[in-house]
């Protein structure tokens, strides 16, 4: 029996994941009492009784939730932005390759990647380990996400019945590009550059769409789509939830919000020889985050990566 602590169940994130494992058979979830949540002795005594805590909190609370973990064999894994380039900390993306899915298992420490990281990293970071796109590339990215990965206030604001006219309008934020995820999508794909990063948010729930186009003249040699596509399909071949689109997927319209509820990324190569384009679809509170936190619970105690995930 795995125990199981949820530091913040209360946010969007936490709430996902209590409802992933609350059936689990080889699961106890620890529950702190309303009264007790912000009671710091309480919350604890919770994290070095767990085998595993999920921390759902404010970068500082996060920060915070870790120092007090004094039991060597506690381990955790944190959704929040604040652990995903420190160093002792593990990044939570299997489908990195081989030696990640190797380290997550033997972690104490976990970093959850962020939503729009998520799909940046599952479309470049490939591309430069493969030497397809030199590290100093100026890469591009726009990202289409729904209202939930704003939090509650965002939530709350979009769900008003009396809502500005505005929010049924996409909406470019982060113009100043200082996107808190800026930095694990620079260090885990090892680029000399950060790039020009535009997230849009939009009138649905939840899901997600990273895009990211490629200019064929500044790859290390010549690649066709075609080419780039099956280099795809092998490096996510033997993962569970990356599937590379055909080539008729990316003919028509490609929505971003029919993975919802699932662990699932849908990767979409299309464009032309000269310009390719590069689309990672997949649901912002499954894969980019509820879901990926649960999968890389599972991997770290050597179970079956998809359990309660499918």
């Amino acid at each position: 029996m795995i125990k199981v602590f949820i530091d913040g169940k209360e946010g969007t994130t936490g709430l996902q994941i209590y409802e992933r494992l609350e059936k689990r058979g080889d699961v106890e979830i620890i529950v702190l009492p309303e009264e007790k949540r912000k009671n710091i002795n309480a919350r604890k005594e919770c994290l070095n009784s767990a085998d595993v805590s999920f921390l759902c909190l404010p970068d500082a609370a996060a920060i915070e939730a870790a120092s007090l973990v004094e039991n060597p064999r506690a381990r955790i894994i944190d959704a929040s932005t604040a652990h995903r380039t420190s160093d002792g900390w593990v990044y939570g993306f299997p489908e990195l390759s081989a030696e990640q899915r190797e380290a997550i298992s033997k972690a104490g420490r976990v970093a959850n990647p962020g939503c729009h990281a998520t799909g940046f990293i599952s479309l470049v970071a490939p591309l430069v380990k493969g030497g397809i796109v030199p590290a100093d590339y100026p890469f591009v990215a726009n990202s289409v996400t729904g209202y939930s990965g704003g939090g509650k206030k965002t939530i709350a604001q979009y769900q008003d019945a009396e809502r500005d006219y505005t929010l049924s309008s996409p909406r470019q934020y982060a113009t100043g590009q200082m996107h808190k995820h800026l930095p694990e999508m620079v260090k885990v794909c090892g680029l000399e550059y950060a790039p020009i990063f535009n997230p849009i948010i939009c009138d649905i729930y939840s899901g997600m769409c990273v895009t990211v186009p490629i200019f064929s003249r500044f790859m290390t040699k010549k690649y066709r789509v075609k080419d780039i596509r099956e280099y795809f399909a092998e490096y996510y071949a033997s993962h569970n939830f990356i599937k590379v689109m055909s080539e008729e997927a990316v003919s028509g319209y490609i929505p971003c919000n029919h993975l919802c509820g699932t662990n699932n990324i849908e990767i979409y190569v299309g464009g032309n020889d000269e310009r390719i384009f590069l689309a990672s679809v997949f649901d912002n509170l499954g894969k980019g985050a509820s879901g990926a936190a649960v999968q890389n619970m599972n991997i770290m105690f050597g179970l079956d990566e998809r359990t309660s995930l499918v």
